[in-house]
Formats: structure tokens, C-alpha cells, sequence
């Protein structure tokens, strides 16, 4: 198949699943999307187990032309970044910076070595020996929270607003700490262009995070003060599209962390840049612009999360292991939100149950697969790939679909 085979396929998909929820179904959109594709995934499946299809004729021929992590992580994920940072209230989220910064970084870290330990602890109680640093790899890669599924979950489920800035603003900037986190940990293995000393991982960690974070900061400086010259919608939308695509692939090309660069340069644009260099005109043409790619690559994303089962390992024994480790998961979560929600309430409230709500909001996505995806091939690979598909559907499927119903029930105290 061609490229543009493949991508008039996964549109078309997005398409057909987006009117057939929007009509029949009713779920969140990003939702729906991927439980639509993981059931027409397992349909193909059993149909091949009895004959009927040749996934290797069709839907594998599809997804072996994609490879996921390219696909996600230097592709869609700068729009995706880029337009969820873009309606990010600057003022909200610098009333909560301690509680996102603790979440987004301490929080990652805590969470990586707790998920890894227990996970470790668990696999051994069932006689699946994994080494510990795969263990941590797993933990690094699903502690970070999606900012993709998140900020589309977070819209509809009427959270106060505080907690939606809290849970808003981790997911954008945990992800980038966790990518950082997760390439640390891979030097370790000797599958990673990195050196694995101390002061090597050190120098990594400060260049990939702190450089991101300036650079990002650059980044929008530079797109603000292009705006403020311009009074064109178009030319504008380009700016921000060249903000996106160039600026991410030289955040690439600097090895300095991209996600986070695009963040902080999608706030910058979004707060600074629609305040005081776009007329009201372009913040109409801007917002509906990004809006719309948001909501394409959104569909075409979970579209092919749902259909990426068929290429995956199907031991029914690695599946049962993966819902073990879906309790594994959320209790790290709750351990590190319970203790940073404590800390941060010696100086500020917050609303009833918002430990279990930030707890159960935290939903895993794409990156998390994608991350997992990009493990050198060996059978600790297969494994680890597994378990987060098992963890990222329960995650979509059963936190997405009752956060909202959480949120109102503690509110309701």
C-alpha cells in the first residue's frame, strides 16, 4: 500500500467510526473513536481464527506500512501538544505551577520507580522473570499521563476548575519528563546512543528537560513577535504551523526535549500571542484552525490505537498479567498524588476528593504504546508492549468513560 492509501484509509475509518458514535453510540469522541476500531480489531481476529479473513492480506498489510512511534512521536504529537497548550489559561496554571511542577517531575520519578518495583515484585510472585531495569523502563514509560487523551476527556467532564488546570497542566508537561526519564533509564540497557554514567545521564537530563524548556520558551517568544508585526489570518496560521513543524525538528535536531519545548511555546502563543499580537479576527480563524487539526488527528490517533491489537503479540497469559498490573498502576498513581496533594494543601485548598479524582483522571494514551513501541526488539519487548496496550485500553475505555461520574459524585459531598 501507498502512503496516501494508508492515510485515505485511516481517514476514512475516522470518518465512518466519528459518525456512527456521534450517532448511535454517544461516547467522547476520542473514546468512541478507539472502541469502535478495538472491536472491529477483535471481530478481524476472531474472523481469522475461524477462517473467514487474512488479516495478513489486509489490516496487517495497513499497519506494517505505519510505524507507530515515528508516527506519533515526531509527527502527530507537536500538533497535538501545540493545540492543546494553545487554550491553556496562562494565569490559571501559574496559580497551580507548584502542584503541576511536583506532579510533572518528582511525581514522574516517584512513579517510575514505584511502578517498576511493584511490578517487578508481582511478576515474580507469578513466576515471570523480567529484569528490574526493563521493570523501571515499564514504569517510566506509563507514569506520564496523556495530554492527548486527558485534555479531550477533561473538556466534557465538568471538573472544577482547578483540578482541570491541575490535570490539564500535568499532562502537558509529565509526558516530556517521562520521554527524558525513559531515555535514562534505556542508556542503561547499552540499546541507547547515550553513555550511561552518572554524570553523563546528568548532563542528559538537564541538556533534554531544561534546554526544552528554554528553547520552547525562545521558540514562542520568536512566533509572538512575528504575530505582533502581521495582521493577516493566513499568514498567521502559517507562523504557527512553521512554530510547530520547524521548531519541533530543531528541537529534535538540538536534542533538547521537543514535547516540552512545544508546550511552553504553545502557551506562550496561546496567552501572550492572542492577547496583544492577533486581532479578533485571527484569534476566530486561529482557535477554529487548531481546533479542527486537533480533532482530525485526534480520530485518525485512537482510530489507530484501536487497530493496532492486530499487530501486537496475543499471549493470553502476558494479558492476564497486564490486568494484574492495572491496580499496580493506580496505586502508584494514588501514592503519588496523595503525597503531593498533601504537601501542596499546607498553602492552598482544594476541592472534595481531589486526590481520587486526579488519581482516576490520570489516563494513559498513545505515548505511553508508542514509548513501549520503540524498545529494541527482544522478548522483555514483547511483553512490555503488551501490558501497556492492556493498561492504555482499560485506561481510555474505564477511567475516560467514568471520570465524569467520579467528579460529580465527590462533588456531590
Amino acid at each position: 500500500m501507498t502512503i496516501f492509501q494508508v492515510i485515505a484509509t485511516l481517514v476514512t475509518l475516522a470518518a465512518i467510526f466519528s459518525y456512527i458514535n456521534y450517532r448511535y453510540i454517544k461516547f467522547p469522541t476520542t473514546i468512541g473513536l478507539m472502541a469502535l476500531s478495538l472491536a472491529v480489531s477483535l471481530a478481524m481476529i476472531a474472523m481469522e481464527g475461524v477462517g473467514w479473513f487474512s488479516l495478513d492480506e489486509h489490516a496487517r498489510a495497513l499497519l506494517n506500512r505505519i510505524d507507530f512511534y515515528e508516527t506519533l512521536m515526531h509527527g502527530m504529537l507537536a500538533f497535538l501538544l501545540f493545540a492543546g497548550a494553545l487554550h491553556v489559561n496562562f494565569n490559571d496554571l501559574r496559580n497551580h505551577t507548584l502542584i503541576v511542577f511536583l506532579l510533572a517531575t518528582a511525581g514522574v520519578l516517584a512513579s517510575t520507580f514505584l511502578v517498576g518495583l511493584m511490578t517487578w515484585q508481582a511478576l515474580q510472585w507469578v513466576n515471570f522473570n523480567i529484569p528490574i531495569l526493563y521493570c523501571l523502563l515499564f514504569g517510566a514509560l506509563i507514569s506520564p499521563t496523556d495530554p492527548i487523551a486527558v485534555i479531550g476527556i477533561m473538556k466534557k467532564a465538568g471538573a472544577p476548575k482547578s483540578l482541570e488546570t491541575t490535570i490539564t497542566g500535568e499532562s502537558l508537561f509529565n509526558d516530556g519528563i517521562g520521554v527524558v526519564v525513559f531515555l535514562v533509564l534505556l542508556s542503561f540497557t547499552g540499546e541507547s546512543h547515550h553513555d550511561a554514567g552518572l554524570s553523563s545521564i546528568g548532563q542528559l537530563f538537564a541538556k533534554e528537560a531544561i534546554g526544552g524548556l528554554l528553547y520552547g520558551g525562545g521558540l514562542g517568544y520568536l512566533t509572538y513577535q512575528m504575530l505582533k508585526r502581521v495582521d493577516n489570518y493566513q499568514v498567521e496560521v502559517l507562523i504557527t504551523l512553521a512554530t510547530v513543524t520547524g521548531g519541533y525538528a530543531l528541537a529534535e535536531a538540538l536534542h533538547v526535549s521537543a514535547p516540552l519545548a512545544i508546550v511552553v511555546a504553545g502557551l506562550l502563543t496561546g496567552n501572550h500571542g492572542r492577547t496583544f499580537g492577533m486581532s479578533e479576527t485571527t484569534r476566530v480563524h486561529l482557535d477554529t484552525f487548531w481546533e479542527l487539526v486537533d480533532e482530525v488527528l485526534n480520530a485518525i490517533l485512537f482510530v489507530l490505537l484501536g487497530l493496532e491489537i492486530l499487530i501486537l503479540p496475543h499471549d493470553f497469559r502476558i494479558i492476564q498479567i497486564g490486568f494484574m498490573l492495572i491496580p499496580v498502576v493506580l496505586l502508584a498513581r494514588f501514592i503519588v498524588v496523595g503525597s503531593m496533594v498533601t504537601l501542596v494543601r499546607r498553602i492552598r485548598d482544594y476541592s472534595p476528593g481531589a486526590i481520587k479524582i486526579i488519581t482516576w483522571a490520570g489516563l494513559r494514551g498513545g505515548i505511553s504504546v508508542a514509548l513501549a513501541l520503540s524498545l529494541p526488539k527482544s522478548p522483555e519487548r514483547d511483553i512490555i508492549v503488551t501490558i501497556t496496550y492492556v493498561i492504555m485500553v482499560f485506561s481510555i475505555l474505564v477511567q475516560g468513560l467514568s471520570v465524569g461520574r467520579l467528579i460529580k459524585k465527590c462533588s456531590a459531598k
